[in-house]
This record gives C-alpha cells, structure tokens and sequence, in this order.
C-alpha cells in the first residue's frame, strides 16, 4: 500500500503516523516510513528555505517541490518506486497535495496540478488520508511544541491553506482516493478513525 497523511502544519500528522506504523507491523506488514520534503539532496534545501535560512520566491520554491517530489520517487536506493517493488508499504507525510494546496495560494492550482502530474502518474496514493483542524487549533498546538515556526506557519496562512486543500479535493475527486478525518479529538481516538479507513483499502 502506498497512503499518504496530509493536513495543515500542526495537525498531528507525525504522531498519527508513528502509531499507524505501529499498528501496521505489529499485524505482519513491512513499512517505509517518509516525508516531504524529502530527507534527499533537494529535500534539504526547500528544509533551509522553509526555516527562513535561505530565501526565493515561492515560484521557485514550488518548481523545487517538483523537483524533489521526482527525487523522491525516483532515487534508486531510497525512492518510492524501489521500496514498493520491494515489497514495502510507505506511508509518507506529506505527498502533491501539501503542494497544490500550500502553493496555490500564491499561484494557480492548475499549474501546480500540471507541474506534479508526472509524479502522479509514477506514484499515485492508494488512499490520502486528511487529517482536518482548524487554524486556530493547529496554531495553538504549534506555539505549544515548538520553539519557533516555519514559512507557512500563520494563522491566515493556514486558513488559506485549508481552504486549498479542499478546493483540491474537489477537483480531483474523480481521480483521486481523499478519506477526511477529523482530527481534533485526541491522538488514540484519531488514530482510531485512520486504521478503520487504511482497512478499507488493505
């Protein structure tokens, strides 16, 4: 299986992930735990741009996530492609929706859309899992567990971004397997909601 978690920065996509690796290879399954960007050559430089050590425009910043996204599936030791046809399942937090949704902010979707339609036909998700909160929620929990924020880490940000991600949603509705669940219970009860949808599609 290949699922990906999304959701806006604070949703708590790393600790859904930790505990449905868990629940994956306790019952058998091999997993391949990722992220985006990626922990690759181009994956580190959009990290020093996110962090606000380097700067561009976020033109050049969403031609990077292409770039790394490709990377990402292509790599040869550590790419998607390798470890599915080596009988992994990956989940990976964050996939082209964080950048149709991020980036289309700033830009038209439908060229973010166009830009990453390769990586879509190379590696498409079995299921893309949504984990929704509000903006205010994630801010909170952001300001609570860390020492400083990132790039697209605002409140108005975030609620652009929500936005987007719904936009996206739709108009991908027809190509696309997208599971909503809401994540503002606690971390067991959401984790809950995520195995009764990932068993649909084992």
């Amino acid at each position: 299986m290949f699922i990906a978690l999304e959701g806006i920065d604070g949703s708590g996509k790393s600790t859904q992930i930790a505990m449905l690796r868990e629940y994956m290879e306790k019952r058998g399954r091999r997993v391949y735990e990722t992220r985006e960007p990626s922990d690759l050559r181009t994956g580190r430089t959009i990290r020093q741009y996110l962090t606000g050590e380097l700067r561009a425009d976020n033109r050049v910043i969403a031609a990077l996530f292409v770039a790394d996204r490709l990377e990402h599936i292509l790599d040869g030791e550590e790419g998607l492609l390798k470890k599915k046809n080596d009988g992994y399942d990956i989940i990976t937090d964050r996939y082209y929706f964080s950048s149709y949704a991020y980036q289309s902010v700033d830009m038209p979707m439908d060229w973010i859309i166009s830009a990453n339609s390769v990586a879509a036909e190379l590696m498409k998700p079995d299921v893309t899992i949504f984990i929704d909160i509000m903006p205010e929620e994630a801010m909170s929990r952001i300001s609570a567990n860390r020492e400083g924020t990132e790039l697209f880490e605002t409140t108005d940000r975030l609620r652009a971004t929500r936005d987007k991600y719904f936009e996206a949603f739709r108009k991908l509705k027809e190509s696309e397997s997208v599971e909503i669940i809401d994540g503002s219970g606690d971390a067991e009860t959401v984790h809950k909601l995520i195995v009764k949808t990932v068993e649909k599609y084992f």
